[in-house]
């Protein structure tokens, strides 16, 4: 048995070479400063990250022009007469009617598809007077009530479609607004220079539609006197 096997642990003596014992303490040595430097460089990045998530980075809106796009509301139909929990149908559609193309179309709807409701023990005032089954297809966005179709090109038409079931009774008067982005920056403008913008007088009524088969064509037909309007 070799000499060195019977001396307690403590009391060995490495047979390692001093240089070899020099080179493996640089590497060492060269492999933290790596890692410390890896550190630094990944919080760093964390910082960037966070003060661009803070609001430090590039404007959202940076990308948007600045000025005004004429447009042409060319149908804006929405039953003025309607009835619980039938389906109705609200349709804008809107013309570039000048020779830019505008950013990003967008339609808002005031107040909503919602009421106020004005009790304060409510952590949510909102109140659905339409349910929306069905918005504009690819048109959700960040903002409340606001739905965009992308750009719109000189002369074409973009049609902004909703499908809701009202679900309160009453009078409700439904406004909505153009615009050309969703960052106010590019404004949308009727013809005259005014704001492209119109308003449904809706009335719901709380008695179900009449509706009746007719012989001949076996369809369903609801005689419920609704008329589409808007201006």
């Amino acid at each position: 048995m070799a000499r060195d096997a019977l001396l307690p642990t403590g009391n060995r003596t490495s047979t390692q070479p001093s240089s070899n014992r020099g080179a493996a303490a640089a590497r060492r040595g060269t492999f933290r400063a790596a890692v410390r430097r890896r550190a630094v460089v990944i919080g760093l990045g964390v910082a960037a990250a966070l003060v661009a998530g803070c609001g430090g980075g590039t404007r959202q809106d940076a990308d948007e022009p600045s000025g005004t796009f004429p447009v042409s509301v060319v149908k804006a139909t929405f039953p003025l007469k309607q009835h619980l929990a039938r389906q109705a149908r609200m349709v804008v559609a809107v013309k570039n009617t000048g020779t830019k193309t505008i950013p990003d179309v967008a339609v808002t709807v005031e107040p909503g598809f919602t009421t106020q409701d004005q009790r304060a023990d409510l952590a949510d005032q909102n109140r659905p007077v339409w349910i929306i089954d069905d918005g504009p297809a690819g048109g959700i966005t960040a903002t409340t009530n606001t739905w965009a179709l992308g750009a719109l090109k000189p002369g074409a038409t973009r049609r902004f479609v909703w499908k809701v079931t009202p679900v309160v009774p009453g009078h409700r008067e439904v406004r909505y607004r153009i615009a050309a982005g969703l960052n106010g920056k590019a404004l949308a403008k009727a013809a005259n220079g005014n704001a492209a913008e119109g308003t449904f007088s809706v009335d719901v009524n709380q008695k179900p539609s009449q509706a009746t088969v007719d012989p001949t064509t076996g369809k369903v037909v609801r005689d419920d006197s609704s008329t589409a309007g808007g201006g």
